[in-house]
């Protein structure tokens, strides 16, 4: 079996490589040319020991290099290519030009008509409250009704963000705003609604645990997920987790299991959950693609990156389909990312909640909890990712 993974330069991609090379999979990967000579942003994957062979791609051809390496390995070798998209753009663009795409590799990505569902917070959340999904509290501003007059109705604190931040090429920090008065969110209001050229989503806040659900589906069916909490983030403001751990929480995946049943979802994805003060999840969004804490199905050993990578190939070779694997149940471990865990510390300390510093260099040294980017059999990605957030640093 061959696979081949796309846009290596974003870690959570090392997850994959590694699982599906240690399984026997023979990984290529290929990374756009901008990030040959890029310090600051440099094809992880391409440095993994993990890697059979790794090709650089032209620019502004779209995702037309992508379709010529799959039709050369299928020549080469006789079979279809599993391809693993692990970038945004790259999965939209192979998904709105699915059927050419199919005739040189195999795919279990969603469709354009689920990827935009998934990726519009309004209509994810009318989907999800007709299925009993408990979605937080929207407030609509009224036709002709002014912001400065909306803003002084909300509830505060409250959530503003735009309909598809992602979409607007925001970071995960920036796609939402917490908002504590009138005047805040009259600021973030308009700065969104000129970002995006539509209303922003206005919810209301909830204090509790950040959750996910973490899926891979076939045909509108979960065939493997575990979920986790989210322990530390960064920045602290408002970032993706530094810190997460394997949960036991049965009515995740239901709640997942709705909607991938309604939509008839394939792929991966990752529902993204907080609970309100009485411990109560609430979907917030849906990542229709491989997320920031991907690296834990790897941690957990749940089987999700090889049982995806079989479902891609089985679909491109259905004369000559692979077993699909045992998925046990997974490990209920912790996983860090090591550097931004512990600027999470640090930033929390400064915030008053020295406590979590000191959490996060006990999770630093303990070997029970495992790095989701630095392995020492396989040193140079981590080093190379590690390189590159100091070129930030100095760039920023």
């Amino acid at each position: 079996m061959i696979a081949i993974v796309t846009d290596v330069h974003y870690r959570m991609s090392l997850a994959l490589i590694r699982d599906l090379s240690q399984a026997g999979v023979e990984v290529i990967t290929c990374e756009w040319e901008g990030h040959r000579e890029n310090p600051a942003s440099p094809a992880l994957g391409a440095m993994s020991r993990h890697t059979s062979r790794h090709v650089w791609l032209p620019e502004d051809q779209g995702a037309q290099p992508i379709w010529e390496l799959c039709r050369e390995v299928m020549e080469e070798r006789g079979e279809r290519p599993a391809l693993l998209p692990a970038g945004a753009a790259t999965l939209a663009a192979v998904a709105a030009d699915r059927e050419r795409f199919s005739t040189v590799c195999g795919l279990c990505i969603p469709t354009p008509e689920q990827l935009d569902l998934f990726n519009s917070k309004e209509r994810l959340a009318a989907l999800a409250a007709s299925l009993g999904v408990p979605v937080p509290e929207a407030y609509v501003r009224q036709e002709d009704e002014p912001v400065e007059d909306f803003v002084r109705r909300l509830p505060l604190p409250c959530v503003i963000k735009p309909v598809c931040g992602e979409k607007l090429g925001l970071t995960a920090a920036a796609r939402y705003a917490i908002v504590c008065s009138p005047e805040e969110a009259e600021a973030h209001y308009r700065r969104f609604a000129s970002l995006s050229g539509e209303a922003p989503v206005v919810q209301t806040y909830l204090s509790g645990a950040g959750l996910g659900c973490d899926v891979v589906a076939d045909r509108g069916s979960i065939a493997a997920a575990i979920c986790h909490q989210r322990i530390r983030e960064y920045p602290v403001t408002g970032g993706p987790s530094s810190c997460c751990r394997c949960v036991d929480r049965p009515e995740l995946r239901d709640y997942a299991q709705r909607l991938v049943q309604e939509t008839g979802y394939t792929g991966l994805a990752m529902f993204e959950f907080k609970e309100d003060g009485q411990g109560r999840p609430h979907l917030l969004e849906v990542n229709p693609r491989i997320w920031g804490t991907f690296p834990l199905t790897r941690v957990s050993r749940s089987g999700i990156p090889l049982l995806w990578a079989i479902l891609s190939y089985n679909a491109g070779n259905p004369g000559a389909p692979l077993s699909l694997p045992h998925v046990s149940a997974p490990l209920q471990r912790k996983m860090i990312f090591a550097a931004s865990d512990l600027m999470a510390g640090l930033g929390y300390a400064r915030r008053g909640h020295p406590g979590a510093l000191f959490a996060a260099l006990g999770d630093f040294l303990n070997p029970a909890v495992r790095d989701g980017l630095f392995e020492w059999r396989d040193m140079l990605p981590g080093l190379a990712y590690y390189r590159s957030l100091i070129t930030k640093e100095k760039q920023g």
